[in-house]
């Protein structure tokens, strides 16, 4: 584990089984995930069953970085290389996510890792957020409804549980579509980041 200023080790070492798992605050799971290479890190590490080194790491993450699934160069793999061993790697330590030996170059996954668990909902600038589309279907919900049951126009035709039946159909339909989309942005679900494929 890497050392703090003050000397003390950050995160709990190997031995203990009772110390707390760390609870990250959503300032810091951000802090942790706001780069890309880091996402990239952990990507690779939930994929790869929690240990790799430090060079099969840089190796890939450069290769997602140029988009490429075949070998980089010398150059783009040391500039990966550098900044994971001197800069993200340590931060990871020391939150606690990973444990990495300077020396050896080991990288192992801790179970505090768990807690970043989350996915990074990718929004296209031309797609329409979650959020939105919900509040949507609602209000057109509650508009179609209110209109079935005054009998106006074509609306008339359903009554108004045929018209919620239908609404519930549409909500379970894009529910599920939501779960199956939501997962696929999860690190480590799929071979590659979820950034990657989406691109």
């Amino acid at each position: 584990m890497a050392k703090s200023g003050d000397g003390q080790s950050i995160g709990r070492s190997i031995g203990q089984t009772n110390t707390p798992e760390p609870q990250f605050t959503r300032d810091e799971a951000f802090e942790v995930l706001s780069n890309r290479r880091r996402r990239y890190t952990l990507h690779y590490l939930k994929q790869n069953g929690d240990d790799a080194t430090l060079g099969d790491v840089a190796e890939q993450v450069a290769a997602w970085e140029n988009g490429t699934t075949a070998d980089v160069s010398a150059s783009e793999r040391k500039s990966v290389y550098t900044s994971l061993q001197q800069f993200h790697l340590p931060k990871l330590d020391e939150k606690g996510v990973i444990e990495f030996d300077q020396r050896t170059g080991d990288i192992s996954l801790t179970d505090a890792a768990q807690d970043l668990d989350i996915y990074l909902e990718v929004v296209d600038r031309y797609e329409l957020p979650w959020s939105a589309y919900y509040l949507s279907v609602s209000i057109l919900g509650a508009i179609v409804i209110s209109l079935s049951s005054l009998d106006i126009g074509p609306f008339a035709m359903l009554t108004q549980a045929g018209w919620s039946a239908f609404l519930i159909v549409v909500f379970l339909v894009s529910s599920g579509a939501h779960f199956h989309l939501s997962r696929r942005m999860r690190l480590g679900v799929d071979d590659t980041p979820p950034e990657v494929a989406s691109e």
